[in-house]
């Protein structure tokens, strides 16, 4: 049975300073709870009207009611995680890499995250500004990849100062995404969704590319579209597929 304390707990994880203060994240839903169970994650307890969860260590049955009681989401999903907040692994700069700047909306970096898992892309890292990839919506947006991607924060300028990475990045004014040509080891930026890059940032990266509109009534793509859209041809160039 759920106990009070419990129930306060998790729901305080919809706070970042919480998170960060108990280590704590939540994920909800079958797929994604169940994927996060199968990987390297700790579980803490998972929460579930159903028995299916009964054969885990970490189960604590509860009804419908009080799923709905803790629950972030307006129909809630059968089950609620409760998991250990992962440390970053090292970055492997010999790998292609996405970095976001300033990413502030949740469902947009899980879709990132998501993608990332679907191109192989291992690491994402994130200026310091950037949303919390452990904040609730982010991890229902990542639907389980948030176990397979490495997500770092950090602060570019320092980054890029520190060593002479090959970088490019997405812009409305580069070259065109099918005539540059991608390289295994760069470092691929996105600017934040209303802002785009701030002008330090922008002196310091090497290259710049952009999607070809077809149609100059279009202002411009949705982040996660162009991440996607530039990961598809990165790994076609790469792979030769």
């Amino acid at each position: 049975m759920i106990t009070k304390n419990q129930i306060k707990l998790i729901k305080s994880l919809r706070l970042k300073k919480n998170r960060i203060k108990t280590g704590f994240f939540v994920a909800e839903g079958e797929k994604i709870v169940d994927e996060l169970i199968e990987s390297d994650l700790d579980s803490v307890n998972i929460f579930s009207p159903s028995e299916k969860y009964n054969i885990s260590d970490y189960y604590i049955p509860i009804s419908s009611s009080q799923l709905k009681q803790i629950s972030n989401l307006k129909t809630p999903n059968k089950v609620l995680g409760l998991f250990k907040i992962p440390k970053s692994s090292e970055i492997d700069f010999n790998s292609n890499i996405v970095a976001l700047e300033d990413i502030n909306d949740p469902g947009n970096f899980g879709t990132i995250i998501r993608l990332c898992d679907w191109f192989g892309i291992k690491n994402i890292i994130c200026s310091t500004n950037s949303v919390d990839c452990y904040n609730p919506k982010v991890i229902q947006a990542s639907m389980g990849s948030i176990c397979r991607v490495n997500i770092s924060y950090m602060d570019f300028q320092k980054l890029l100062n520190s060593e002479n990475y090959n970088t490019v990045a997405a812009d409305l004014n580069g070259q065109n995404l099918r005539d540059f040509k991608f390289s295994d080891n760069q470092i691929i930026f996105f600017g934040s969704e209303s802002n785009g890059f701030s002008k330090k940032l922008s002196s310091q990266i090497d290259n710049r590319i952009t999607i070809q509109r077809y149609n100059d009534n279009v202002e411009s793509l949705n982040l996660a579209t162009s991440v996607g859209i530039i990961l598809s041809e990165l790994k076609s160039q790469i792979t030769g597929k």
